[in-house]
């Protein structure tokens, strides 16, 4: 058997981490945090300096205003995202391989959403609060409690329809949760990903407990270096 290949990130050894995990390929992150820099700081610097041969590449100042007013959406939308304590964003785009009832799949591809907050929640042990999260949790279905490796999990889904007053589109969207507490008893980590593929339910909930089982709250790179230490004598 193959050992699965991982594509490090810088943030892998930052100072002060708290929590670990991968995504499959076909994700792409959203750097929230480089779109809410402040005007004057090196990060606001740094975007403008990426924006700028884009900018170049419009034909009028129409189009680059046009361009401009995309970027102050996203930039909104990344607010609201940090608002409600999400700390990592990806979208997701994978092609529609599965097999449907008819046998074939359509070929298409499909789109969803992963993000990753925190919440604070009152001490207790992580089953207890992996319990709480779920519970009383109003229209969510396929709710199981699972062991991973990181500790214990509470799995959960729920299918939404926004309201006609909202002036969105009135499509179904999934969302698949996993609520992971983290060790300290104090804090508890949702992972959410969110899709309106509702027929591929399964597909989707496949990938969620994935990458909540290569969840990690100790940097995994450390814990192979000690293992690897241990190993070889070397104490």
């Amino acid at each position: 058997m193959s050992t699965p290949a991982f594509i490090l990130d810088e943030s892998v050894n930052e100072p002060g981490g708290d929590i670990w995990f991968a995504v499959p390929a076909g994700f792409t992150s959203i750097p929230i945090d480089a779109l809410l820099n402040p005007p004057d700081s090196a990060g606001a610097n740094e975007l403008r300096t990426a924006i700028d041969p884009l900018l170049n590449l419009y034909p009028d100042d129409a189009a680059r205003q046009k361009f401009l007013t995309q970027i102050a959406v996203s930039q909104q939308l990344s607010a609201a995202l940090v608002e409600v304590g999400i700390t990592h964003c990806f979208i997701g785009l994978h092609r529609d391989d599965v097999s449907g009832e008819g046998g074939e799949s359509n070929g298409g591809h499909l789109l969803s959403l992963f993000t990753l907050s925190w919440k604070d929640t009152a001490t207790a042990s992580p089953a207890v609060t992996a319990a709480r999260a779920v519970a009383g949790a109003e229209g969510h279905t396929n709710i199981e409690y699972l062991e991973l490796p990181c500790g214990p999990a509470s799995f959960s889904e729920l299918v939404r329809t926004p309201n006609a007053e909202s002036g969105l589109p009135q499509t179904p969207l999934l969302q698949i949760f996993a609520h992971l507490p983290h060790p300290d008893g104090k804090r508890l980590v949702n992972l959410t990903l969110g899709t309106t593929a509702v027929g591929r339910r399964a597909e989707y909930r496949s990938l969620l407990h994935h990458i909540a089982e290569n969840v990690s709250f100790v940097n995994p790179l450390l814990e192979a270096e000690a293992i690897k230490r241990a190993a070889a004598g070397q104490g």
